[in-house]
């Protein structure tokens, strides 16, 4: 299935919380911080038409709340407005 996402909006594809530490610690579901993270699976266009600066697989950070939740191939996937992205992360 391709989806397009209509206007400045990005579809995101929310990565999960890590449920164990490195060192093999249970961490249980309350203390665990709301990581809002994901990576990109499709990108919409400014009002003019001009493509927005992500592309598809881009890791990013976002903030806000999503605006529609989607569930795709069994994942779920968000509708994020592209003003509430703030920033990609890049490996060194």
């Amino acid at each position: 299935m391709i989806i397009k996402p209509i206007g400045e909006r990005v579809l995101i594809k929310h990565l999960k919380k890590e449920e164990v530490t490195k060192g093999g610690i249970y961490i249980p579901e309350s203390a665990q911080s709301e990581k809002k993270e994901g990576i990109v699976v499709a990108v919409g266009t400014h009002k003019d038409g001009k493509e927005l600066p992500l592309v598809i697989g881009d890791r990013v950070l976002y903030g806000g709340y999503p605006t529609d939740e989607v569930e795709i191939d069994g994942e779920k996937c968000l509708f994020v407005d592209f003003r509430d992205i703030l920033a990609t992360v890049v490996e060194e």
